[in-house]
């Protein structure tokens, strides 16, 4: 099976980029392998394999995959959270004491706040659900 699948990918490499396909296939598209590893079987096949893209290497297994989903998506709203809380304490600073702007900046940093406790919570009420109460197998 593993041999079918390397062939595969290879074939697939070669009609795409006909030059070193097997090479392209091991150091440009798959993480963490050499040749000797997807040749005999024990690097890319194996375990856990991840593709490399942009963002980095991306898991392939369905349950690897919402892990790193979920850490990115997490992070990706922290950040944003992070720049709206400065941007609100920006406008609290340039208000100049009006309270109209005053109350805006405050109504923007309660909302970043609010937003990044809710995307926390919601990591923890989807762990409770999944783990807790419906006891979805495969899931950890």
């Amino acid at each position: 099976m593993k041999l079918a699948r390397n062939v595969a990918t290879m074939a697939v490499m070669s009609l795409i980029s006909p030059v070193s396909a097997y090479a392209a296939t091991v150091t440009d598209i798959w993480c963490g392998s050499s040749f000797w590893s997807v040749f005999l079987g024990t690097g890319v096949f194996s375990g856990d394999p991840k593709i490399n893209t942009a963002l980095g290497c991306i898991p392939i297994a369905p349950a690897s995959f919402m892990q790193w989903l979920l850490g990115w998506l997490l992070g990706v709203g922290g950040g944003i959270s992070l720049l709206l809380m400065i941007y609100g304490f920006f406008l609290m600073t340039t208000s100049a004491g009006d309270p109209k702007a005053v109350q805006g900046a405050q109504e923007t940093i309660t909302s970043a706040i609010m937003g990044l406790l809710v995307s926390t919570f919601s990591l923890f009420l989807l762990r409770l659900i999944m783990l807790k109460i419906l006891v979805i197998p495969g899931v950890n």
